[in-house]
């Protein structure tokens, strides 16, 4: 079954048959199956009423497990943004009534962000629907597929996840 990249690589060798494109039949399928997932988690989190961030902080405060809560330094090494976002993102959770913040008992200074009931409930509810809809875009492989997949792409990612700062 031919596909949109099969396209776009026989296009690049006619036109430029002096430059090894084999990069493109791997990375750009990489690219275009991240648009179409992107697709569907705005799709799986809409139903609950998120924005693709909004579950991003949800979901790092809910895998921490009960109390359900971080400091926001390390919803910073999740979430890959800069503090002064995530000051912005704690204080929209909380006036959604999603997340509160604590103060830390170990640091007279610092405080902690906590999922409330409510959090805990969009953060679930978002997941279930999330995973509905990737289910959906693996359908076509095997569960022997998937399992090979996931290892070639952990080898891809894992040096940029294993960066040091």
């Amino acid at each position: 079954m031919e596909d949109e990249v099969d396209r776009l690589v026989a296009a690049w060798r006619r036109e430029r048959p002096d430059l090894d494109v084999e990069p493109l039949e791997v990375l750009s399928r990489v690219s275009r199956l991240a648009r179409h997932l992107d697709r569907a988690r705005r799709i799986a989190f809409a139903e609950v009423g998120l924005e693709p961030w909004e579950f991003d902080v949800l979901t790092a405060l809910r895998r921490a497990g009960a109390p359900y809560q971080l400091s926001p330094g390390a919803l910073l090494t999740q979430t890959l943004v800069t503090s002064g976002t995530m000051t912005n993102r704690i204080d929209r959770l909380a006036k959604k009534n999603l997340v509160e913040r604590l103060p830390d008992p170990s640091d007279r200074r610092g405080v902690l962000v906590r999922l409330t009931p409510e959090g805990r409930d969009k953060a679930d509810q978002s997941l279930a629907g999330l995973l509905v809809q990737e289910r959906a875009i693996l359908a076509e492989l095997s569960r022997q597929q998937r399992g090979e997949l996931a290892g070639l792409l952990r080898k891809l990612t894992g040096p940029f996840d294993n960066i040091p700062g």
